[in-house]
């Protein structure tokens, strides 16, 4: 079972027409480069008494080079490979250690064969992407240099005003000279991590897409097995359609067990804007509110905590990415701007709490702790301020400028070190 959809996949690419003639006119090249320098201090302990390996300045470089071949309107194969560095850094290239990008070098991204028409009714097996609305819950987390990919069976179905999504998943592991594999293939995986789920995604009404959806996560720990779902409606409107207004209303629950113990936990997402449609400038103003619980009794044989699956953290809650959906209220102002048709820029605004002081400060990864729990600590965490310019330099290359600061809130203070923290970044992407 573990090799399953491998074992069929091949068994497609040989029952494909094989002519010689014309085969090298049927595939389909891909290609990326991205450089990203970034200088980070005091973002991982808010503490400049000390020189942690973290406040560093270091080169992040990934490559990517792809194939895509459709040997019948019914049949199309993809593979990609990628090979992702970092260099100059005073931490260890080791991915996720220390925060750190790290090294994972040439391995297999993509791996997969889809079948059935394109815009209709497909089945796609194999290594692939999995991304759902605004990917609060399951994206690619492309910001990073390895990003994310799952190794998974998908159906999907498209009528003229829905689509219908369902799969089941396992997440790829990255592993540091080694070949990435999920717990589905890695026949020596003891957690038996597997991911499934159905999405629905409508326009029935014009001026928005409404999405309903549900997930289960399955994983096996010390511990304890975690099983639990996840239900939630996503609702986003249109501002060409609602003469420059759009919203963003995504409401969440979910039950089950994690680690053995019951699980209730919920989260949303509130969010409101004008886009100036009609100027040059193409400005837009939004709030936004975003909070997921958290658990103010760990002692009580049940969990709270939302569990913040696999999102695309960045940038929903701050581009220096110290908060996940999970034990947070965060109120935001953001303003956006195109000074320049091939330019734009974005500011925004964050302030962070913490719902309970009982549970931990969470970031992005949704696992690594900012300070150990305190319950008496006061819970407002810090406000961050995010700046962006964006600009098209050509057909194939792009460019991000970033610089982002956070001010350390009373949370801080009253857990320990309460300094201020800074981020900076400039990246330029080649895609062919």
């Amino acid at each position: 079972m573990r090799h399953a959809c491998y074992f069929i996949a091949i068994l497609a690419l040989s029952a494909a027409p094989l002519a010689a003639d014309g085969i090298a006119d049927q595939l389909k090249w891909n290609f990326q480069a991205r450089t990203r320098g970034e200088m980070r201090n005091n973002v991982y302990d808010f503490d400049s008494s000390r020189s942690a390996v973290t406040d560093d300045t270091y080169l992040l470089t990934r490559v990517r080079l792809g194939v895509e071949w459709q040997p019948a309107d019914w049949i199309r194969f993809a593979a990609q490979g990628q090979d992702v560095r970092e260099t100059f850094s005073k931490r260890a290239n080791i991915p996720l250690q220390n925060g750190a990008e790290g090294d994972d070098a040439i391995d297999l991204r993509l791996a997969s064969v889809e079948f059935g028409h394109a815009n209709q009714t497909t089945l796609k097996i194999g290594r692939q992407v999995l991304a759902y609305g605004d990917e609060r819950l399951v994206g690619p987390l492309e910001w990073l240099n390895f990003s994310r990919t799952f190794d998974a069976v998908k159906f999907h179905y498209q009528a003229k005003t829905w689509s219908l999504d369902a799969f089941t998943s396992s997440v790829v592991r990255i592993r540091r000279s080694q070949l990435n594999v999920s717990d589905w293939l890695d026949n020596t995986a003891t957690r038996n991590e597997f991911f499934s789920g159905i999405y629905y995604s409508s326009h029935f009404l014009p001026f928005q897409t409404t999405d309903l959806y549900a997930f289960h996560l399955h994983e096996e720990n010390l511990t304890g097995t975690s099983n639990f779902i996840t239900l939630g409606t996503r609702h986003k409107g249109d501002p060409t359609k609602l003469a420059g207004w759009d919203y963003t209303v995504e409401l969440v629950g979910q039950a089950g067990r994690v680690n053995g113990r019951p699980l209730s936990a919920y989260a949303y997402h509130l969010e409101g804007g004008y886009n100036w449609l009609k100027s040059s400038w193409k400005p837009r103003v939004a709030l936004e509110y975003s909070t997921g619980s958290g658990d103010s009794d760990p002692n009580d044989g049940s969990v709270h905590t939302f569990q913040n699956l696999f999102p695309t953290n960045h940038p929903p809650y701050g581009f220096m990415d110290t908060f996940s959906w999970q034990n947070m209220h965060n109120l935001a102002l953001r303003l956006a701007a195109q000074p320049h048709p091939k330019v734009k820029t974005t500011l925004d605004f964050h302030s962070f709490w913490l719902v309970t002081t009982g549970d931990a400060w969470y970031r992005a990864n949704g696992t690594t702790r900012v300070r150990a729990i305190n319950p008496n600590a006061n819970n407002h965490a810090g406000y961050e301020l995010d700046f962006t310019v964006s600009a098209k330099l050509s057909q194939h290359l792009d460019m991000l400028l970033g610089y982002s600061h956070f001010f350390a809130g009373a949370y801080l203070a009253s857990t320990g070190a309460s300094d201020d923290a800074d981020f900076a970044y400039s990246m330029l992407t080649l895609n062919y």
